[in-house]
């Protein structure tokens, strides 16, 4: 799993590239097809923009975008939100193959 940290307009410092490395294996570590994960910060007015982009096999692809005053919080949302789809993804992969 290829993981890839940028910053638009926002440094991305050791302390953010720990805590998003933590948050992902946490989360996202029990969906073994996962190739490649995208995380851009960006900042918008005042607002921190977290954007989450999950290529896998098969060709499953989940974006998940969050908006927040706290850079950790936007992170965070972000990552449980590309989380639900991704189970939500492998829920319907199951479901067919009884």
């Amino acid at each position: 799993m290829q993981v890839s940290i940028t910053g638009r307009h926002v440094k991305v410092t050791d302390n953010v590239k720990a805590h998003v490395q933590d948050k992902l294996e946490r989360c996202l570590g029990v969906f073994p097809r996962i190739e490649t994960i995208r995380v851009i910060l960006d900042t918008e007015n005042r607002d921190q923009v977290a954007e989450v982009i999950i290529q896998g096999s098969n060709h499953i692809r989940v974006t998940a975008k969050e908006e927040s005053e706290n850079l950790y919080d936007a992170i965070d949302r972000a990552i449980e939100h590309a989380e639900r789809q991704m189970r939500k993804q492998r829920d319907k992969v199951q479901d067919h193959h009884k």
